[in-house]
């Protein structure tokens, strides 16, 4: 496993993380607990020492997996969660004041709810769940922060930027608040490229790079026929010609690269491992099949510059 620092944080974290949002089983049907808890184990084992949960996965359960794990471990093993919007909009809404969204009360009380989940004494990094820049300035959530750093009760400051919207934390970023930023990053949704990556390499803030595999569509396991179980949210992300529209794309990368359409995960992994403001990719993982595979594909590398260059061609701006 390669290790890379998380920004100005200096933790040294492995390049493959641990999403444990589908282990939290309200949204991602079909997991269990005992297979989830030896995911966890094995992937500590394998040298991944950075989890990322939150407290409205699962309403804490995925947190209550995580410390599990975590206590569990010899290992010093790092972990991030989230506070989720007070209003529970997913994503933030233009023109939303942060009093509606993130109060500071409402962030030291999850943050509270969110240690009692893990057992644990502090989180590493804790980060707001949907975020706008026009916050800057407004509310007490930023006196909130950096309270619960005296307190030790965090260590460090994140946010969660809105789906498909990096440029929406620019501002944070260069306003030096910030430690990390969480960011949807993959071949299909190239964007955070364009402006987010050259501020947060010039302002040192680390990222976690999420939604590798674009929920499943750039492993190839998604088909025009592929079905997925009731109330699985699957469903909605890819209704109408989505399916269809993902296979066909995924088809035409894996002619690109002269790969098979079973290989594409890991090339999907490698490529966001392949830019340098990438410290961590956080794939969810909910199989010991899963981290074994995911493991393998980090270890592998980044891509060469042919494989990447092939691949910017399959940029999808409605991703």
């Amino acid at each position: 496993m390669r290790y890379r620092t998380l920004g100005k944080t200096g933790l040294e974290v492995s390049e493959l993380g641990f999403g444990a949002w589908g282990i939290g089983r309200d949204a991602w049907i079909g997991a269990d607990d005992d297979e989830s808890l030896r995911a966890l184990r094995i992937a500590i084992e394998h040298g991944v020492n950075f989890l990322d949960t939150a407290y409205a996965y699962g309403n804490g359960h995925s947190e209550k997996l995580v410390g599990a794990a975590v206590r569990d471990a010899a290992e010093t093993v790092y972990v991030a969660s989230k506070v989720p919007p007070k209003n529970m909009q997913w994503p933030a809404r233009p023109g939303v004041r942060v009093e509606e969204v993130f109060p500071g009360d409402w962030i030291v009380g999850c943050t509270e709810g969110s240690l009692e989940n893990l057992g644990l004494e502090s989180i590493d990094v804790q980060q707001l769940h949907v975020w706008s820049d026009d916050w800057i300035g407004q509310g007490d959530w930023l006196e909130k922060i950096e309270g619960l750093k005296r307190d030790g009760k965090i260590r460090f400051f994140g946010i969660s930027i809105n789906d498909h919207q990096p440029e929406n934390a620019i501002q944070l970023v260069e306003s030096g608040i910030v430690d990390t930023v969480q960011v949807i990053y993959n071949v299909f949704d190239q964007s955070p490229e364009d402006a987010l990556f050259p501020a947060v390499e010039a302002a040192r803030v680390g990222v976690i790079a999420r939604v590798p595999f674009d929920e499943g569509a750039l492993t190839g396991s998604v088909r025009p026929e592929t079905t997925f179980p009731e109330d699985d949210f699957r469903n909605e992300y890819f209704a109408g010609e989505r399916k269809r529209e993902v296979w066909e794309r995924v088809q035409a990368i894996a002619r690109d690269l002269d790969v098979e359409v079973e290989g594409l995960a890991e090339v999907a992994l490698r490529f966001c491992l392949s830019h340098p403001a990438t410290t961590v990719v956080i794939p969810g993982m909910r199989s010991t099949r899963n981290v074994e595979r995911n493991v393998h594909a980090a270890e592998a590398g980044p891509l060469e510059a042919s494989q990447l260059a092939a691949l910017r061609r399959h940029r999808w701006v409605d991703s």
